[in-house]
């Protein structure tokens, strides 16, 4: 067998060393439709300019050779449902649920967890779903489409059969209740309260005025996003390989440093 010639050969390795990463890392098929909803500064939505930390990440790490996102505004229920019927082709942010998984698979990017949040006061401490559906006099608000799993949902349930829930499309009107009285608390993750908090003047005024109180029964979970199992399974591997270098990057976890106060990070998210 006839050998190749040195500057030859060199090319040749030079040009497969550079095909390489292309070879193994194949990229998105289509532009991936990401409907995206408001979510403290994780998401910011200010008439038709859609910002905030996880937009950014994926405006800065998207290329025509991995995958690239198309994201619209959209109320988070109807999130919920466009993910549902396989026309979101991924949903971020989302913590991670069985009803959740049925539909598509979860990528973790951090650990968060709802907690109670209300006006600072001099109520007792409610520690636990049990003593807070017995504070009869105590109303909530929740956002339609939020879900931080079983629990939640049968304690929403419960809230409602008592006529004390309310239910509202975004976190910004949530905190308008609360500021008027309304409502007295609230149920979900603090970066996104208080995220909405600070972006909108109407309720910045509620920045130092709120209370966090864990609950026994919403412990930390895995917050991150899900692709659509409607995906074809080379789409689906492509958008795996983009995530999972996003994840190792932390991006993330450094994103909500730079927005959030310590408080909020230590009682709601824990980097991955």
């Amino acid at each position: 067998m006839k050998h190749l010639g040195a500057p030859l050969h060199r090319c040749l390795v030079t040009a497969c060393l550079a095909l390489a990463p292309w070879l193994v890392q194949a990229g998105c098929s289509k532009v991936m439709n990401t409907p995206v909803a408001p979510s403290g500064q994780g998401v910011t939505i200010d008439g038709s300019t859609i910002s905030g930390i996880y937009p950014e990440i994926l405006r800065s790490n998207q290329s025509k050779d991995t995958c690239l996102f198309a994201l619209s505004a959209v109320p988070r229920a109807r999130l919920e449902l466009l993910f549902e019927n396989g026309v979101a082709d991924v949903l971020i942010p989302a913590s991670k649920t069985v009803r959740r998984d049925e539909l598509g698979t979860f990528v973790p990017l951090s650990y968060s967890r709802a907690v109670l949040i209300s006006l600072q006061g001099e109520r007792p401490a409610i520690k636990s779903v049990r003593e807070l559906l017995d504070q009869k006099d105590l109303k909530l608000a929740l956002v339609r489409g939020y879900d931080y799993g079983p629990v939640y949902q049968e304690m929403a349930a419960e809230l409602t059969r008592q006529g004390r829930l309310q239910w509202e499309t975004d976190p910004l009107s949530v905190a308008r209740l609360l500021k008027n009285g309304s409502v007295q608390a609230t149920v979900m993750a603090p970066t996104i309260l208080a995220g909405t908090v600070a972006e909108d003047e109407r309720v910045r005024d509620l920045a130092d005025k709120l209370r966090f109180e864990g609950i026994e029964e919403l412990p930390w979970v895995s917050n991150g996003l899900y692709i659509s199992k409607a995906l074809s399974e080379a789409d689906r591997q492509a958008l795996l390989e983009f995530f999972d270098r996003v994840a190792k990057s932390g991006a993330v976890w450094k994103g909500f440093q730079q927005y959030y106060a310590p408080l909020v990070l230590k009682v709601g998210l824990k980097p991955r």
